[in-house]
């Protein structure tokens, strides 16, 4: 046997190495969307016989799948009402006027590629960094009666934390069901970690995807929602921490936007986190305690957009494209990190030689050289299309907006990099409502008075080195 094997057994191992590589690089050649990556990982895999093949089954298959998502079709499962409220493919032209034939390109693009359908009757309240969104989520906490569900990516065990820690617990202690869902990642920012410190005190806390699901570990939950007793629905772009209060003496004061909603797209928040809470406890969260009865509350058209690598696969960012390809006017958008891929650029480029005025507005000084100097290395692609690049002043903007022709908009989660188009579990609101709008836009144009455009000679004219390492860093832009 021993003698077999010795002469036998090279062959054989050469022979399974080989089919292995075979087998993965088909895999990668048939199933990987983009071309960069097919090449790549079967490059590796062919290169590396053994190594390619065990890093490609590690890292490159997406083994992130709902078991049991118990309300994929919400309108036949939850006796909630939110048929009523529904605006379906068949009556799109009752609702948008023909001077508005963009909205209902980006609303027939999005119901096609979202799951959910877009609602009528929704108020929506914009909420101005830390100062205005802390103590509205703080006071809705307390006002709770039935149930509180919270998910985030940071959530810091500094001051402003346990200000939340304390009030969930209190909500806990008077008979409030509370669940929080915290990223694996998210809440190593600080120590002791919050979800040891609401377990320790009775409530149910848990982790997204922790770190000993080596296979999907890069795969992070970047979503923000938070919803009172069914009906009162929080998200954008903050985390729990002391740095969004841009008045207090912090480190690095941050700025963004949070929003407050009422109305049926509350439900679509409430059925994100319930996805997400049954795919990380297998406890199903059902009834009156999560899901109200629905009410109209305001005049805002608006839907729920989950994105992630699962079945939500590049929602967003076909989102985004559809509302480029869509705009007869204006394009404006504000983002920390603009790193979008070249068929991205190619459609912004598109729309500003079409006489769309496209603005991009990102930090002057970002939190993440890499991701700057990434940024920087590919912005001259879309201002010599014709886009307008605007460097905003301090303090770091963490902002995810977009508005379209002053009567569209989609804020959340999503940054305008491969880490969220591809990587990350977002969550983002699209809304279609002339004053929230117009609302925005004059944030926007707050931020543009403040800010400083970049111009095409000014990145083709810094120093080669600067270039050179931009330009190196941006080959590890899908990982960024």
């Amino acid at each position: 046997m021993i003698h077999w094997m010795a002469q036998y057994g090279t062959v054989l191992l050469t022979l399974f190495l080989s089919a292995l590589s075979l087998f993965a690089a088909g895999h990668a050649i048939l199933w990987k969307r983009d071309v960069r990556s097919a090449i790549g990982w079967a490059a590796l895999i062919i290169l590396s016989p053994g190594v390619g093949s065990l890093l490609y089954f590690l890292l490159g298959l997406n083994r992130v799948r709902r078991k049991a998502v118990t309300l994929r079709t919400p309108r036949e499962r939850l006796p909630y009402g939110l048929a009523l409220f529904a605006v379906d493919q068949q009556n799109l032209d009752a609702v948008f006027d023909l001077k508005h034939e963009g909205l209902m390109q980006i609303a027939r693009a999005v119901t096609s590629i979202s799951t959910r359908p877009l609602l009528k009757g929704n108020k929506v309240e914009v909420l101005v960094n830390g100062e205005q969104a802390y103590p509205a989520m703080l006071e809705a906490i307390r006002q709770a009666e039935r149930s509180i569900t919270l998910q985030t990516y940071i959530f810091d065990s500094d001051s402003l934390g346990h200000m939340f820690i304390d009030e969930l617990v209190a909500a806990h202690e008077r008979g409030v069901e509370v669940r929080v869902l915290i990223d694996a990642v998210g809440v190593r920012y600080s120590y002791p970690h919050v979800n040891t410190i609401l377990r320790a005190r009775g409530v149910k806390a848990s982790l997204f995807i922790p770190f000993r699901n080596i296979a999907i570990f890069n795969l992070r939950s970047h979503r923000k929602i938070m919803v009172v007793d069914g009906h009162i629905g929080f998200t954008g772009g903050m985390n729990f921490r002391m740095s969004h209060l841009v008045q207090a003496p912090t480190k690095f004061p941050t700025s963004d936007l949070h929003f407050r909603l009422e109305g049926p797209v509350v439900s679509q928040l409430q059925e994100v986190f319930v996805e997400d809470w049954h795919f990380t406890t297998k406890e199903s969260l059902s009834g009156a305690d999560w899901f109200r009865a629905v009410e109209a509350k305001g005049a805002v058209l608006a839907r729920a957009i989950a994105d992630g690598p699962d079945e939500h696969s590049h929602a967003m960012s076909l989102t985004f494209q559809a509302a480029i390809a869509s705009a007869k006017r204006r394009i404006r958008i504000v983002t920390p990190y603009f790193l979008p891929d070249l068929t991205m650029c190619t459609a912004l480029g598109v729309a500003a030689a079409r006489g769309i005025e496209v603005d991009i507005i990102i930090p002057a000084q970002g939190n993440l050289k890499m991701v700057q100097w990434a940024s920087w290395a590919q912005l001259w692609q879309i201002v010599d299309y014709g886009c307008r690049v605007w460097l905003s002043a301090p303090p770091f903007d963490h902002t995810k907006l977009m508005t379209v022709d002053g009567i569209w908009a989609a804020f959340g989660s999503t940054n305008w990099d491969a880490r969220s188009l591809r990587l990350n579990f977002e969550f983002n609101i699209e809304a279609y409502d002339d004053a929230l709008v117009q609302n925005l836009d004059n944030l926007i144009d707050e931020r543009l008075a403040r800010a400083r455009r970049l111009s095409l000679e000014e990145l083709l004219t810094r120093p080669l080195p600067l270039r050179l390492r931009d330009s190196l860093v941006r080959l590890m832009a899908p990982y960024l």
